[in-house]
């Protein structure tokens, strides 16, 4: 019976329906909202009202599609970012322009720069040093390798964006993970890595100020709005317990979830250790790649502290990078055919998207019919119900943005339930930092993906997991490792 059943087979061509329902669930979603009646304004608490308008409902139409298509994977993430495009050209949701202009913003150029970083790295070798010399150190247990790579990783972004970490990173992993399994098929182990660069970046990118820009951005909102000023070391000094302890959570989360199918790699250092010797000594090409890249991560950390440097745009130092690499021919014509295109047009969409929801005030709509809800409610849960809002809207819009929307709301409220400003601008910043979602809400997310170790389907399943350790870790701050650092939570207090 069987045999019969696969002489029959070749030629024919089997149905996904498992796809074409979330096609159509998709579309159903954007046909739903879009062609709805309009609906209520919301209003807050000083009885503002914030109209939905017609292109505001199709913004949100745009965002159920995408969304639904990016975690299922019925296309091509990059495809499924054109469709952004389309449908806002097509529905008048905002002009053709506007739309597709978002495409080419700056930080997709900034991820741009980033992977042409990470193909360098691997190109010259300096990815093999690197991973050949911390194996050596951390030994032949995958949990330490595991937390080795995590543990770099989160020490570099303190110094430099969690983009540029995850795309000088994410030759390194692929290093190591070549020593685990040759034939680089997805595992339980190769999740953990890829996934966990994503995740740790993001937990590490809220430590200092030079993680990340939302951080600079949030501060200027704050003074704007509460009228105080944080200095640098206050943001560290509040921000790195909860980085730190995040970190060391996600990876006893990944030892638990994917747990690897090897306790160690025997022979492993021993292997490093000679593998590291037939590199040979540092070529001219390593070194002068190195002093590159150094380079352009020592000016833009500068940016923070030199006033003369700072309106410098940081796209535009990456792509100065790029340049270098190909006027020293480090790169060449070849290399640009091995750029992963679906990755940036992942991150394109993404900042359409995300425009689109801000520019037809959508989100601010959003914002506030969610926040009033809490408007009576214990000052904890608002807190609680804000770093809840950033979570969900910083895996679809960018971080900045989706603060932005929330925090003027927040700040409205804080006075009438007795909150300080300053615990919502920490719990705001925490969750803006972490989205364990979807690919979207970060670089690092789109730059870890590129492995093929997991499926966005996979992300988004572990994600929500993460994000309750997140949550519970927010709800520990709050109610009591940042009023024992001093923090003011209310103003009683």
């Amino acid at each position: 019976m069987s045999d019969s059943t696969a002489v029959a087979a070749p030629g024919a061509t089997s149905i996904d329906w498992k796809r074409i329902f979330f096609i159509l669930l998709g579309i159903a979603l954007f046909a739903g909202v879009y062609y709805s009646p309009p609906w209520p304004d919301a209003v807050d608490p000083l009885g503002k009202h914030f109209v939905l308008s017609h292109a505001g409902k199709g913004a949100l139409a745009v965002f159920l599609l995408a969304g639904t298509w990016w975690v299922f994977e019925v296309l091509p993430i990059g495809v499924t970012s054109l469709v952004i495009g389309i449908l806002q050209a097509l529905f008048f949701i905002r002009t053709p322009d506007q739309a597709f202009k978002d495409f080419m913003d700056p930080s997709v150029l900034f991820i741009f720069g980033s992977i042409v970083i990470g193909l360098v790295f691997t190109k010259t070798g300096l990815t093999k040093r690197m991973a050949y010399k911390m194996l050596v150190i951390v030994g032949e247990r995958t949990s330490m390798i595991m937390l080795g790579c995590f543990l770099v990783t989160v020490l570099l972004t303190h110094l430099m964006a969690h983009t540029a970490v995850a795309a000088t990173m994410y030759p390194l992993f692929l290093a190591i993970y070549a020593l685990y399994d040759e034939t680089g098929k997805p595992s339980r182990f190769g999740k953990a890595m890829f996934i966990g660069l994503a995740y740790v970046c993001g937990a590490g990118s809220i430590i200092t100020l030079l993680g990340a820009a939302r951080g600079i951005v949030a501060l200027g909102f704050f003074k704007e709005l509460a009228g105080k000023e944080v200095s640098f070391f206050e943001y560290f000094y509040y921000f790195a317990p909860i980085g730190w302890l995040m970190v060391f959570l996600l990876w006893g989360f990944f030892m638990i979830f994917l747990k690897p199918e090897r306790r160690t790699i025997p022979g492993l250092r021993e292997k490093a250790s000679q593998l590291y010797r037939n590199l040979g000594p540092v070529s001219s090409r390593e070194i002068l790649a190195a002093l590159i890249i150094i380079a352009a991560i020592v000016f833009m950390s500068l940016q923070s502290f030199i006033p003369a440097i700072k309106p410098l745009n940081k796209s535009a130092i990456m792509l100065v990078c790029t340049v270098l690499f190909f006027i020293f021919k480090i790169l060449d014509i070849k290399d640009l055919e091995d750029i992963p295109w679906n990755i940036i047009l992942l991150f394109s969409g993404a900042m359409s998207i995300g425009f689109c929801l801000w520019q037809t005030e959508a989100a601010k709509w959003l914002a506030v019919n969610w926040l009033t809800l809490f408007k009576e409610a214990n000052w904890f849960v608002f807190v609680m119900s804000v770093g809840f809002f950033v979570l969900v809207m910083t895996n679809f819009i960018m971080n900045v943005a989706a603060i932005a929307i929330s925090l003027p709301v927040a700040l409205v409220l804080c006075p009438y339930l007795g909150v300080a400003p300053e615990v919502i601008l920490y719990a705001a910043l925490t969750t803006a930092g972490m989205p364990f979602l979807l690919l979207v809400g970060a670089a690092p997310n789109a730059i870890a993906y590129n492995s093929r170790q997991f499926t966005s389907g996979e992300f988004f399943r572990y994600g929500l997991i993460a994000s309750f350790l997140l949550m519970a870790v927010l709800a520990l701050a709050v109610a009591v490792i940042w009023p024992l650092m001093g923090m003011p939570v209310t103003t009683a207090g």
